[in-house]
């Protein structure tokens, strides 16, 4: 499960039958910063857990103990308008990250909506998709979560100049192999849970 508190306070918040601004108004918050923590987006501090088990009347170690699951299993994602790569690469990734949850797109719409409901710790970009440029979807993504590792894939090197601009952390050649993503794992920035010598 990777949101672990966020499904635990949605289902006692639908449980009590309080909408999220309802929630928000008893707690003193944003409605936005209930759905950020409901999604996974953001985490509440110890003092605003206690505040939300006297509001819910539940038992504060419920909470505490979803909170510490929060992101056991992190999110993977690659992205590559060619569904052979994507069949062929994501079985090396779930090996490789075998505690991660791995999710290929071909659609970087489709991507880019996944990692606004979705945190995301890692993405696999291929640099040129049709229409979309790779280089610009990392910025994208980026924006979206600032702490999100971005490696890109390309069969045309070429690129790797390029891509130090973007903000990404790394640079594959396509087929992407084992010891090349294992390697790549070494060099985040945000170091990631579930990778084997990670």
């Amino acid at each position: 499960m990777n949101n672990t508190l966020g499904e635990t306070l949605r289902k006692i918040r639908m449980e009590k039958e309080l909408s999220q601004q309802q929630l928000a108004e008893m707690i003193h918050v944003d409605r936005s910063t209930i759905a950020n923590w409901e999604r996974g987006k953001r985490l509440p501090d110890i003092d605003m857990l206690m505040k939300i088990s006297d509001t819910l009347m539940i038992d504060i170690s419920y909470l505490i103990t979803a909170s510490l699951n929060q992101n056991n299993s992190p999110n993977v994602i690659m992205i590559d308008d060619e569904k052979i790569i994507l069949t062929g690469s994501i079985p090396v990734l779930r090996k490789v990250l075998p505690y991660s949850t791995v999710n290929g797109f071909t659609k970087p719409s489709e991507a880019l909506h996944f990692a606004r409901e979705n945190t995301v710790s890692l993405a696999f970009v291929d640099i040129e998709m049709g229409k979309v440029n790779g280089l610009d979807l990392c910025r994208d993504l980026l924006t979206i979560n600032p702490r999100m590792n971005v490696i890109f894939l390309t069969a045309y090197m070429e690129y790797s100049f390029d891509a130090w601009d973007t903000g990404a952390c790394g640079f594959l050649l396509k087929p992407v192999s084992e010891t090349a993503v294992k390697k790549q794992l070494t060099k985040l920035r945000y170091p990631l849970k579930g990778g084997e010598g990670v």
